[in-house]
């Protein structure tokens, strides 16, 4: 009866003290046994391997005690130690599955760093996933949203739960070390209520990169963000944050849709320009030191296979190409993934 309610004080233990107590109680029967069999246990450590051995009722055979106090002592062994390795394994299979369970739902906080952040869940936010497990096999992503638990089970996503309009949120899902931020607009607050008022929408998506503003100014640490907006009208409220980019989706569905009349065929020329899934795309190189003016780098492009098109928004090198490139130019070519990996890989002269 008293053993019984040892064990069930040993069950309501916390793990950070019931996780000391079994190396305690390991430790302590290893000493005990030692010093009742030295010369059968030839040293301390000896004793501790016989003790877990013992206790994991593996019962190897290759040390037994040959004193009576030592074979009393192995029965007591028995009767306390067996039930708390017990209690101990149910312990250790619990926190596997908390562990996991707080994983699923969003409650563990995101250790990586270079990482893309998508706020926000819906089919918009799925393709992207898939587009970047396409087209690079390497970065990881951390979604976050609301949802009660993760939305996708894939091996590099991993999900934060909570308001992304709070500080804490974005600090859970280590903003500070992402390589970029996507805000997609509130699909359920747009089902809701962009028939009604769209700024609701875009409301939200301003509070969100308000938020990231300030831990960027408070960290000191610049991170590229791209929003998405619905009405292209209120891309003028998010001037007093830091937005690298933005995506104003109608506009741009809108445009397409117009040019496919007049240009059959354009929406699938935007697809491959958009999509790594084609053949060809638009990809960032880095300017080289003989590149000094666009000409340089547009004929040397062209000798590689690849077509010079912009510096960063910039779409008018053809009309500039004796401009000298500038230092922080970013420059975007159209090419196929084997001509890019051959640009990519030829050292920088």
């Amino acid at each position: 009866m008293m053993f019984t309610r040892f064990l069930y004080y040993l069950i309501k233990l916390r793990g950070r003290i019931f996780i000391p107590f079994v190396l305690f109680y390991v430790l302590s029967a290893s000493y005990i046994a030692y010093w009742l069999e030295p010369q059968t246990f030839e040293s301390y450590l000896t004793s501790i391997y016989w003790v877990l051995t013992t206790l994991a009722t593996v019962g190897f055979g290759d040390y037994s005690p040959v004193t009576d106090a030592g074979k009393a002592f192995t029965i007591g062994l028995y009767i306390t130690g067996i039930g708390l390795v017990s209690v101990f394994i149910g312990k250790v299979i619990d926190s596997v599955s908390h562990i996991e369970k707080r994983r699923v739902g969003g409650q563990m906080k995101y250790t990586g760093t270079n990482h893309i952040i998508m706020i926000g869940w819906g089919e918009k936010t799925r393709l992207a996933v898939e587009e970047i497990i396409k087209s690079d096999k390497t970065t990881e992503i951390v979604i976050i949203d609301q949802l009660e638990k993760s939305p996708i089970d894939e091996e590099r996503l991993f999900y934060v739960r909570g308001d992304a309009t709070d500080e804490a949120t974005l600090l859970r899902a280590n903003l500070p070390k992402a390589k970029g931020v996507i805000v997609f607009a509130d699909e359920l607050t747009q089902e809701r209520y962009a028939m009604k008022d769209p700024l609701l929408v875009d409301g939200k998506t301003l509070l969100i990169a308000t938020a990231i503003t300030s831990i960027e100014e408070k960290m000191k640490t610049p991170i590229h963000v791209t929003v998405e907006v619905i009405n292209q009208e209120h891309i003028r409220l998010f001037k007093h944050v830091k937005v690298d980019e933005f995506i104003p989706t109608q506009e741009m569905i809108s445009h397409a849709a117009v040019r496919s009349i007049y240009s059959h065929g354009v929406t699938r020329m935007y697809s491959e320009l958009m999509s790594r899934q084609f053949e060809e795309g638009m990809y960032e190189v880095a300017k080289k030191r003989e590149w000094i003016t666009y000409r340089d780098a547009f004929i040397d492009l062209l000798d590689q296979g690849a077509t010079l098109v912009a510096d960063r928004g910039d779409l008018h090198i053809n009309h500039k190409l004796n401009d000298p490139i500038p230092d922080d130019a970013q420059l975007y070519v159209i090419c196929n993934k084997e001509t890019y990996s051959q640009i990519t890989s030829n050292p920088l002269h």
